[in-house]
């Protein structure tokens, strides 16, 4: 496995719990902050940037936290976009600042 950086959203959905779902998701954020990696949080997601072995340790991280904290089941949707060099979110939205 190589050390490229990938780019992934994440979105957690937390659906059996007892737990407010929205602290739930404030949970969730506030592991990628302590994660220390790249990140940009949006409205329905959150854009992460790091490679392959941090992020899913992240998203590891989201799932117990969640499951740990009031939540019986959840989904977490992830989109990835990775390749054979570095990819930057930023990179991506250049053309748009």
């Amino acid at each position: 496995m190589n050390n490229f950086k990938i780019n992934v959203t994440i979105q957690l959905l937390p659906t059996k719990c007892t737990a407010d779902k929205i602290e739930l998701i404030d949970r969730a954020i506030a592991c990628i902050k302590e994660s220390k990696l790249k990140h940009l949080v949006c409205p329905f997601e959150t854009v992460v940037e790091g490679t392959y072995k941090e992020i899913f340790d992240l998203v590891d991280k989201i799932r117990t936290t969640t499951l740990n904290n009031g939540c019986e089941e959840l989904l977490i949707n992830m989109k990835m976009h990775a390749g054979n060099k570095d990819l930057f979110f930023e990179d991506k939205l250049v053309k748009y600042s």
